[in-house]
């Protein structure tokens, strides 16, 4: 399909926007990106500060899964991109990748920088223009459409027209890098259904008690299940001066944070011990102990020493230490209350944004034909693990895919 002679507006240069500019300029459009920032994909080379997660190795199935009640709307982008495909392109790139020991995906470098120069390299050689420290305002008269873009500039303001329209503008986390989410209230006013931005991927608040903060605030819990309602996953997590943060939090944050949404709060229950049988745990604990004290006994029986075992203290009751049957089943599942996640600003990305059904199957905003959403600022979202970038990337092979058939629809 060619779309020689047609004019896109990208407003949003991180990867799903990216990815839309790539494809559209595959197509022969001239693609103009805009963002506020003085250089794109900044939320994506901070991402990839640890070693860049590109995508996971798992199959489609529990892939696809990993998306909630949202799959239906996300397994489309998928078949555009999905986890092959992605790999894919990296190497066409010039960026090999390995499949780590937890399945995930990951550059060979493990950096973001070396991909997303390769990347703007590529999309500059295509034509792509770019035009930083440019903040979208809305339209000109506050009339929607394509052809009356208005931005905000070191200059001041200046205005831009195209025949379509891809807004990429993220979510409301990392303000700082670019996603702050000031679009909702302009799409709001103009018939785009938003769901309210929520944090996802997040930590969340617990009311420890001083002495247990002062000792293992900073402290990794390795080795550990977590579980709430009827999902249960095995990692680790970080003790923060405030709560709990890591891995293994975000991959349960969404129900942790709808359960403190409907009932104030919300109980994950921890396994300090998940390589070890039930059984084996109960046998371990009631086993005779002697003279030696129990926090003695529980390391020289199950290794239970440091913050595991300050954990233990600090969630289970005295009742519990002195009934060694019950002291089993909390070290099996050990009740931890969360009060509050943390600020959506500290927040890896967000739930929220626009509702699928203000949008067509090609992404388009139904209340603006001609304009299209693609990325975090759909109502999404997905654990950390690969997940939340390879559908962020698929949205915007899906919505170039939508552009092509608005401005070409022959074809």
């Amino acid at each position: 399909m060619s779309l020689s002679a047609k004019r896109v507006a990208i407003i949003g240069g991180g990867p799903a926007g990216l990815m839309a500019a790539e494809k559209l300029s595959e197509a022969g459009a001239q693609v103009d990106v805009f963002d506020a920032m003085p250089s794109v994909g900044r939320k994506f080379l901070m991402a990839g500060r640890g070693g860049l997660n590109l995508t996971h190795s798992e199959p489609a199935e529990p892939f696809l899964a990993r998306y909630g009640d949202r799959a239906p709307f996300v397994q489309p982008w998928l078949h555009k991109m999905g986890a092959a495909a992605l790999r894919e392109w990296a190497h066409a790139l010039g960026i090999q990748t390995f499949v780590g020991s937890s399945g995930r995906v990951f550059p060979q470098e493990m950096k973001a920088a070396p991909l997303l120069r390769a990347w703007l390299a590529r999309l500059r050689g295509r034509g792509v223009r770019f035009h930083m420290r440019h903040r979208w305002l809305g339209w000109r008269g506050g009339k929607p459409g394509v052809d009356a873009l208005r931005f905000e500039t070191p200059a001041g303001q200046t205005q831009h027209a195209a025949d379509a329209v891809v807004l990429a503008l993220g979510g409301g986390s990392w303000a700082k890098l670019g996603s702050d989410g000031a679009w909702v209230p302009d799409l709001q006013s103009h018939g785009v259904p938003v769901a309210a931005l929520r944090p996802a991927n997040c930590g969340f608040d617990v009311a420890w008690s001083d002495h247990f903060r002062s000792r293992f605030a900073g402290q990794p819990v390795k080795s550990v299940s977590m579980a709430c309602g009827g999902l249960r996953r095995q990692g680790e997590f970080v003790v923060s001066e405030t709560g709990i943060e890591g891995s293994l939090v975000y991959a349960l944050s969404a129900p942790l944070r709808d359960r403190i949404d409907t009932d104030g709060s919300a109980v994950a229950l921890l396994d300090l011990a998940p390589d070890w049988p039930h059984e084996k745990v109960m046998a371990a604990v009631t086993h005779p102990r002697g003279a030696r004290s129990m926090s003695s006994h529980l390391q020289s029986r199950l290794g239970l020493t440091g913050v595991k075992a300050g954990l233990l203290r600090e969630c289970a009751s005295a009742d519990d230490f002195k009934d060694p049957e019950l002291l089993g089943q909390r070290i099996k599942a050990l009740p931890l209350t969360l009060l509050r996640p943390r600020p959506i600003d500290e927040a890896i990305s967000t739930a929220g944004g626009v509702a699928f059904d203000g949008l067509t199957a090609g992404l388009m905003l139904k209340a603006v034909p001609g304009v299209f959403c693609v990325g975090e600022m759909l109502d999404w979202e997905a654990p950390t693990g690969g997940y939340l970038l390879t559908a962020c990337m698929a949205s915007g092979v899906a919505g170039a895919a939508g552009v092509m058939e608005f401005l070409n629809p022959q074809s």
